[in-house]
């Protein structure tokens, strides 16, 4: 069996990482990296930058207090942002989780279309029924999809290809492979088998609800396998013989099961970060609420926190963490939004249609 273990030059890489421009580090900063982390560093920022800012200044911080009220109106406008973002925010997830809300046809139809998939992924497993848990569910169509792959490598060896073919495509000779439809052919499927092999090890032993269930899926390059599983049916159609054609089109209903799979399990994935996201500023909005209030009640006068810290007026400090404090909230969206966001324009469409610069149409043999 030839196993490539990647994509063949000028075709768009498996992982997304890889499909990508984005650099590495900055990818993993919008999507593997703890929330947690990504909400704090900001706000590090802020208070470091404030502190600075406040140094550099020539005129104290404690000598514009006395002359004007600086901080009661920076406290008075955070204290508004606080409560209208909030506000805002879980108005616009309420809005997104009604579609939950809904007739009892509605939730009928929805419930049959659910069974109706499920019972098509178990014909294609040939299982008495599909795994319930959504990683083991993806798990188990990869799985599928890795197995009709080897299914198309095992036609094309009972054809007796598996001499010169496995050559050309083990030594990496791109005019053998292009002028020898079944060594294309056997390329193609060990491309697909080691990507849904990789994706499928990932998913074991995942729970839900951890961005490394949907992380993990991402991985499988099912839209351009798509295509290119179309195009070897039909371009080599007069070349390949009818088990292999056969094996193609099953390999190709199993690509197309995983692509609405994903879908679902992405739509859960961010209707359960929303619900997250809600609470999670709501706890983050109470000390936030009690920083601004507290600098407008008892910062008005600068007597009330004297002294220094390492040459640094602990009045300014003051200042520069209940600026922190207050936008806590606005960090933990941002967190929030940017790794859905990110995960959103990275799945766009759904089937084989490519969006990335990587692959532009004018580097797509799609007419030959």
């Amino acid at each position: 069996m030839s196993n490539t273990g990647g994509p063949s030059a000028g075709e768009p890489d498996d992982t997304m990482r890889e499909r990508g421009t984005t650099s590495r580090a900055k990818l993993r900063a919008l999507l593997d990296a703890d929330r947690r982390a990504v909400a704090a560093a900001p706000l590090v920022v802020v208070f470091c930058s404030v502190v600075v800012l406040g140094q550099l200044d020539p005129t104290p911080l404690r000598v514009a207090v006395e002359s004007s009220d600086p901080i009661e109106t920076l406290a008075q406008g955070l204290l508004t942002a606080i409560i209208t973002g909030v506000t805002l925010v879980v108005t616009i997830n309420q809005l997104v989780l009604s579609r939950e809300l809904g007739p009892l046809g509605d939730q009928r139809d929805r419930m049959e279309g659910s069974m109706r998939f499920r019972e098509d992924v178990a014909d294609l497993l040939d299982a008495p029924v599909a795994p319930p848990e959504p990683s083991a569910f993806l798990r188990a169509l990869a799985e599928g999809i890795a197995s009709r792959a080897r299914a198309v490598e095992d036609t094309l060896d009972a054809d007796g290809d598996a001499g010169e073919s496995g050559e050309a495509s083990t030594d990496g000779d791109a005019d053998d492979t292009d002028s020898d439809p079944a060594a294309r052919v056997r390329e193609f499927a060990g491309e697909v088998e080691s990507n849904a092999e990789a994706v499928a090890e990932r998913l074991e032993g995942r729970q839900f609800g951890t961005f490394a269930v949907l992380s993990a899926a991402l991985d499988l390059n099912y839209s351009w396998k798509i295509y290119q599983a179309a195009r070897l049916r039909r371009v080599h159609d007069a070349d390949l013989s009818a088990e292999t054609k056969t094996a193609l089109s099953e390999l190709r209903d199993a690509l197309e099961l995983f692509g609405p799979a994903r879908e679902h399990v992405k739509t859960l994935y961010f209707r359960w970060e929303l619900v997250d996201l809600s609470r999670t500023m709501f706890y983050a909005a109470v000390p936030a609420l009690v920083a601004s209030i507290g600098a407008i009640l008892f910062l008005d006068d600068p007597t009330t926190i004297t002294g220094a810290t390492l040459g640094v007026s602990n009045l300014l400090l003051t200042v520069a963490f209940v600026v922190a404090v207050s936008l806590s909230p606005f960090a933990v969206l941002a967190a929030a939004v940017l790794r859905i966001s990110t995960v959103a324009k990275r799945t766009l469409s759904i089937g084989p249609f490519v969006l990335r610069s990587e692959t532009r149409e004018d580097d797509l043999d799609w007419e030959s």
